[in-house]
Order: C-alpha cells, then structure tokens, then sequence
C-alpha cells in the first residue's frame, strides 16, 4: 500500500472500507455499522500521525469486523433456515472486476461462511485486496508466519468447496435469461434444461416470510419447485433482470412489490446453485446502486 497526501482519506476510501466489511461480514448493514465506527476512530486520531492512512483504515476495519463478526455469530446459528448474504445491487464496474465480482458473489460469501473469523479476514485481504503478510499480522494481530499459515489453510479450504472456473460474462446472462424465459413460459423441460443435475436452491425467509427450510438438491425437484411457484401466484409475480452481488439477477414482484431476488451460480453453461432472498430486512439496498472498489 502506498502513502497517501489526500486531504479526506477516510471519504476518498470509504468505498473500499466499506467493500472490505460486506466481504467479512456479509451484511450490508452490518459494514455499514463497522465502517461508521471506523470513522469515529479515524477521527479521534492525531491524522498527522499516521503516515499511510489507507493501511491504517483498513485495518481499523478489519480489527472491528472481526470483532463484530465474532459477537454475530451466534445469532447466526439461531437463524431461521438457511442464512443468505444480504444482496447488493452493484455498478457495472464491479461486474468488470472479474476478480472483485468473483469475490462478492453469493456463491463465494457463502463459501467464506465457513472460515473462521481470522481466516475469512486474512483470505480476504490477502487475495482481493492484495495485503502483503506483514500488513495481514498487524491488521488480524497475528506473527507473519502464523498469518502465512492461516492464509494457506484458508485457500485451501475455499479452493476445496468453491475450485475457481472460468465463467464468461455472456455465459452467466444466457443462463439467467433461459431461466428466466422458462419460468414465464411455463416449461418444466426448459426450466430443468437449464439447470446441472446437481444444482442446490436455497431461500431466506429469516422466519419473516416463507421460503425453504433446508436445500433442495436436483434439477428436477428444483425445477417443479419454481413452476410450482408460479402457478401458485399466477400473472400477480413479475420477473426482471438486474446487477446483484457484481453478476446477472433476477427480482420478482409480487404484485407490483419488491418480493424476492434470485441470484445465481453457473458452470459450463448451466446453473449450479440458486440463491433467493425473500426477509425484507435484506432488500432494503436494491433502490440504488452501491459501489464496491478494491
């Protein structure tokens, strides 16, 4: 990280402190929480003093998303049915990240779910942002050499649950617009066409509104699962495509209303993993844009 002469670091790099607490966290309020208690600390500090302000907020953010991860994680467990990210709807540039767009997807926030705090924040800082290790032990408190064996057992845990594979930008629309195609028309064969035989739906309700208790697994089951969905609602939910987590989306409406998202996972042209957010507490951010940098 280079020194910086800005005259408001803190607003020139609110956008990657923010970025930085949603990939620990998760949760959008959350970061948002962490970020604003980064500022109060920021700004209780001699500035003169510090002679690399990004490195230094950084891992002011860091140090408080641990600890606010440490002390959510419990509540998490409580949760009602499976616990999704909160959803962002992101600017195009993110999408252009492919890295950074990688990073935010559903499919990895729920990947870095099961790392340990320390683990999650050193994978994190490591490989989207580029911290060396001597910047990683004083952001996460640890020697360097306990840092560089985290961040190789953190890899490696990742690489095993979520192996990287080279999806193209045009590859993961087409597969969105097929799903979406079928679900209007109502073809169970095309709907199932367009998923992998092994694909997982998950949906948060967060014990506020319906959606499923545990993952359903198969095209087949996922595909009468979506249809069935449909009939029951008829022409009253809507479908359209929008930017979420850095990737193409879906959001349905329900008359006319913000009901749900649907994010995805593709593979080799096919879906993977469906990922619908249904509790109302985590669709409060799809009326703007939130930019993410790194």
């Amino acid at each position: 990280m280079s020194a910086d002469t800005s005259v408001d670091p803190f607003a020139d790099h609110r956008n990657l402190l923010f970025t930085v607490a949603y990939e620990l966290l998760g949760s959008a309020a959350d970061a948002e929480d962490v970020v604003q208690d980064a500022w109060l600390k920021w700004d209780a500090v001699d500035q003169e003093e510090v002679h690399n302000p990004r490195a230094y907020l950084v891992r002011i953010v860091t140090r408080t998303a641990l600890d606010h991860l440490r002390s959510v994680s419990r509540r998490r467990e409580e949760y009602v049915g499976p616990w999704l990210p909160e959803p962002l709807v992101t600017t195009r540039d993110v999408a252009e990240d492919v890295e950074l767009a990688e990073s935010v997807s559903m499919a990895m926030l729920l990947v870095l779910e099961t790392l340990s705090p320390t683990e999650r924040a050193v994978f994190v800082l490591r490989e989207v942002f580029g911290l060396e290790y001597d910047e990683l032990a004083v952001a996460v408190d640890k020697s360097q050499d306990a840092v560089r064996q985290i961040a190789h057992r953190a890899r490696s845990h990742v690489t095993s649950r979520r192996p990287r594979a080279d999806v193209s930008r045009a590859e993961a629309e087409d597969a969105v617009v097929a799903f979406r195609r079928a679900l209007e028309t109502g073809d169970l064969q095309a709907l199932a066409d367009t998923l992998a035989p092994d694909v997982v739906a998950l949906a948060d309700g967060g014990g506020i509104k319906q959606a499923l208790p545990q993952p359903v697994q198969g095209a087949d089951k996922v595909a009468k699962l979506y249809l069935a969905g449909l009939t029951r609602f008829g022409d009253r939910l809507t479908f359209e495509t929008l930017e979420l987590n850095g990737w193409p989306a879906l959001l349905a409406r329900l008359d006319g209303e913000v009901d749900s998202v649907l994010a995805f996972a593709v593979l080799d042209g096919r879906i993977t993993g469906l990922y619908g957010v249904r509790n109302p507490e985590k669709l409060s951010r799809l009326t703007g844009e939130t930019s993410l940098s790194r």
